[in-house]
């Protein structure tokens, strides 16, 4: 895996965890990357990135120390990303609310603009998202 490309999720994860960047950037900059999509597994506490030809690169995350509900709430789910959509949350207090939503972790899929965030038993709140910008189609 090229060295930029691990730069790039490195710096992704931690500009996230810090609050200093935007869904839609860590989007751009992953895809402009070759980045093809990324689990967040919030049981590990880990970013797992996957580029196409199979390689992978793990992060570690900056976690909190909250359990995760046993019951999954979409109304849950859903009311953390318009909360962060709007910009009224940062990423930590998204992670504490799809947690306390019974959130266990999430797929981002680049290409498939979607995330996908699922419960312990399969329940799942998809997620549909617009191009970075800079996408060429």
């Amino acid at each position: 895996m090229h060295q930029e490309a691990v730069t790039t999720m490195h710096e992704c994860a931690r500009l996230s965890d810090q609050g200093k960047i935007s869904f839609p950037e860590v989007v751009r900059r992953l895809s402009a990357a070759g980045v093809e999509r990324y689990h967040t597994d919030l049981c590990c506490e880990e970013h797992v990135y996957y580029m196409p030809n199979g390689e992978v690169h793990v992060e570690q995350m900056a976690m909190l120390p909250e359990p995760i509900a046993i019951d999954f709430s979409d109304a849950g789910v859903d009311a953390a990303v318009r909360a962060i959509q709007r910009g009224e949350i940062q990423y930590m207090d998204f992670l504490r609310r799809i947690m306390a939503a019974g959130c266990v972790g999430y797929f981002v899929l680049l290409a498939g603009r979607q995330a996908q965030y699922f419960g312990r038993k399969g329940e799942m709140h998809v997620e549909k998202f617009p191009a970075p910008a800079n996408h060429q189609p």
